[in-house]
C-alpha cells in the first residue's frame, strides 16, 4: 500500500512538474519579441492571386512624405525570380529588378530561406502621391509581400 501510494504522489508531481514546463514554454512565446522593429510600415501589398494583375502588373497609388525607405519583402520558393518595382511621383522615379536568391542551410535536415537582391533603398524628396507598379515578370501565381517602411 505504502509503495502504491509513494507511485502515485511521484506521478502527480511529475505532472506538476511537465504543466509547470508548458506554461513556461507557452509563457515565453506569448511574450517573444514580435519582430517589429518599431519602424513605420507606409506600404504593403500581398501578391498572391492572378486577379491582382492586370496585364501581368500590380498598380496601386499611395501617399508618401519625404524621407529616407526602404523595401522589405516576404517571399518563398514560388515566388517570382525577378519582381521588377516602379515607383512614379511629381518629383521621384525609381526602378529596380529585384532577383530571388535562396540559400540552402542544414547538413542533415536541409532547409531554404530566400531574399530579393537589388537597390533597396531610396530618398524620397518631397511628400508627394506615387504610383507603384510591381511586375513578377510572367509569374503572377507565385506570392510574395512586398512592404515599404520607414
Amino acid at each position: 500500500m505504502y509503495k502504491l501510494n509513494f507511485v502515485k504522489k511521484k506521478n502527480i508531481i511529475g505532472l506538476g512538474l511537465v504543466g509547470i514546463a508548458v506554461a513556461v514554454v507557452f509563457g515565453l512565446i506569448l511574450t517573444a519579441p514580435s519582430g517589429d522593429d518599431g519602424r513605420e510600415k507606409i506600404y504593403h501589398a500581398r501578391l498572391a492571386d492572378p486577379k491582382q494583375y492586370q496585364d501581368g502588373v500590380f498598380s496601386d497609388t499611395f501617399f508618401v512624405k519625404q524621407g529616407k525607405y526602404e523595401f522589405r519583402f516576404v517571399p518563398n520558393g514560388d515566388s517570382p525570380q525577378k519582381l521588377s518595382i516602379a515607383l512614379k511621383g511629381s518629383s521621384f522615379s525609381f526602378t529596380e529588378d529585384f532577383i530571388l536568391e535562396s540559400t540552402e542551410h542544414g547538413d542533415i535536415g536541409k532547409y531554404y530561406t530566400w531574399k530579393y537582391l537589388g537597390q533597396d533603398k531610396i530618398e524620397i524628396p518631397e511628400d508627394q502621391e506615387l504610383q507603384i507598379k510591381i511586375n513578377p515578370n510572367g509569374n503572377v501565381l507565385g506570392p510574395v509581400s512586398v512592404y515599404l517602411i520607414k
